[in-house]
This record gives structure tokens, sequence and C-alpha cells, in this order.
């Protein structure tokens, strides 16, 4: 099969047109329109429905696309690697974690790793599904539990709960709950028991919801229960490393805690010589390490 014309096969599917995929080759549209063609005769089948606004796959276009895809994204990871210098990182690291690490503890300390490498592309993909990282749809993810995809390179970063948190001002009208029982007396802000969350701080969630709580904010996500939080809405149940960058919110009830939940670092075995990793999981560990210096201080007071 002709690698040119698949190569043009993809741009045109990608684009859904013609003159943007012609643009972005530095081809005309009858030169893309003619190697569509010859493709098409070749495979003896339609792959696009032609319409006035622009062209659309066929089910056997969908399935070569989904080939030329993946062909693509091998190339990008070796195209990448060959770029990679001893001394020098730079080029795409595509991370992937969810919505509340990310939002709340990887993105506002990247200014870090930006500084130390000025030429790094990072592609923070902040999602509660899992990302299939050996057929490459991420480089490297952050997860909390141990990743069970096979010819993945896994390490322990650290240990969190989900503890619940209020603001000073909240507490100061509403008043510090002592016991479980005192919750029906206030809202309770927290992920939906229906959306994507660990298990542990799913359980924590319903066992403050049999304590008859009188008002309730749910959230699909850990930054919008910080955000109700921070504007003094009622009690929440976050995850313990946001108190790093928010020192001023008062856990409330410690002993009602969930049970540890890991979080893992993982990315696949043939990315184990990449210098793009390789840096940005020493950037992370750098700042686990921070982080469990100051849990230890507020420890010892």
């Amino acid at each position: 099969m002709d690698w040119d014309k698949l190569r043009i096969f993809h741009a045109v599917a990608d684009a859904g047109s013609l003159t943007h995929a012609g643009d972005k080759l530095n081809l005309s549209q009858s030169a893309v329109s003619r190697q569509i063609r010859g493709l098409e005769e070749q495979l003896n089948t339609n792959l696009f429905h032609r319409h006035a606004r622009g062209l659309i796959l066929t089910e056997q276009g969908e399935l070569l696309f989904d080939a030329t895809s993946a062909m693509s994204r091998r190339l990008e990871t070796a195209a990448a690697r060959i770029r990679d210098s001893e001394e020098e990182v730079f080029g795409e690291l595509r991370v992937t974690t969810t919505t509340g690490f990310g939002t709340l503890w990887l993105a506002p300390r990247l200014p870090k790793l930006y500084e130390k490498y000025p030429d790094l592309k990072v592609d923070l993909m902040l999602e509660e599904r899992v990302l299939d990282l050996p057929m490459r749809e991420a480089d490297v993810a952050i997860r909390m539990k141990e990743p069970s995809q096979a010819d993945l390179i896994r390490k322990k970063l650290m240990m969190i709960k989900m503890c619940m948190y209020a603001s000073p001002a909240y507490l100061a009208e509403n008043g510090t709950p002592q016991r479980l029982e005192d919750m029906a007396s206030h809202r309770l802000i927290c992920q939906n028991t229906d959306s994507d969350q660990v298990g542990a701080g799913l359980q924590l969630v319903q066992q403050l919801m049999m304590h008859d709580v009188r008002s309730l904010l749910t959230v699909n996500n850990y930054f919008g229960v910080l955000q109700g939080v921070l504007h003094n809405l009622g009690i929440g149940v976050l995850p313990d490393y946001l108190i790093q960058d928010f020192p001023d919110l008062v856990q409330v009830l410690p002993d009602t805690e969930s049970a540890d939940v890991p979080v893992f670092l993982a990315y696949p075995e043939e990315l184990r010589q990449s210098k793009r990793v390789a840096a940005f999981k020493d950037f992370v560990q750098d700042e686990i390490i921070t982080y469990r210096k100051l849990l230890r201080e507020k420890a010892n007071g």
C-alpha cells in the first residue's frame, strides 16, 4: 500500500476537508483529491461520504483511519525518542491524570518544570478514564491506584487520604462539628456518589450521608468541591494533598477520614530511555519529597 497516499488520507480524515488537508500538506486540493481517488481505487471501496459541507468517513474509511492513527502515534513516539539527546529535554510529553490531582496539585507546580526545561511541551490530559499507555494514548500517567496494564514501569509516589475541610469563615459563622452526628447541621460538599472517584473517597461520602445532612452540594470533581469550600459554602470532602497549597483550610473531624489511597506514576516500558519521561518523573518525585517534608513538619507541630 502506498505510504504517501495513506499519509494524505490521514490528513483528510483528520481535517474533514480536502482544502484544509491540502493547506496542511502544502498540496493543491486537486492533488489531494487525486491521491484519495487512487487509494479508493486501490482498495476498491469508498473511504468518504462527500457532502457540500465536507467529508465524512465511511465504515471502511473509519477502519483505515484507526489504523493510520495508530501508525501516526507510533511514528511520533519513534521520532520523539530519536530527537531526545543525552543533554537536552524537549518535545511533547503527554501526561494523563485525574481532574482533581491535575488541577489541584500538578498544574500549579508545572512552572518549576518549565523553568528547568523551557523547550518541553506538556499535553496535560485530565480525565477519570484510564488511558491505554501501551497503545500510546499517553506517555505518562499518575493514577490513584496501581495500574493493571501490562508492560508498564510503575512507581508508587505517595499515599493520600480523603478528609473533611472547611474555611475559617464558614466555621466562624456555623460552628465546628465535634461529632459525626453534628454534620446534620452543616452543608456537605462532595462528589456525587455516581461520579467517577476513588473507592475510599466514595466510602467516606456514603458514611457521611448516613447522618441526615441538612444541605448538600455535589460536584463531579474535586476542583469544584474546593471552590465550594473556599467560598464558604460548607464542609468539603477533599484529598489531603491540597493542604500544601491551601494551608488556611481547617480539617474538620480529623478522626473521620478515608482509607489510604496509593498514588502511582506509570509509563510504557518502551519509554524507559526517554529523557522527557525521566525529567518529568524526577520533577514529580522532587515535589513529593517537598510535600512529605511539609506533612512531617505539620505533624510535629
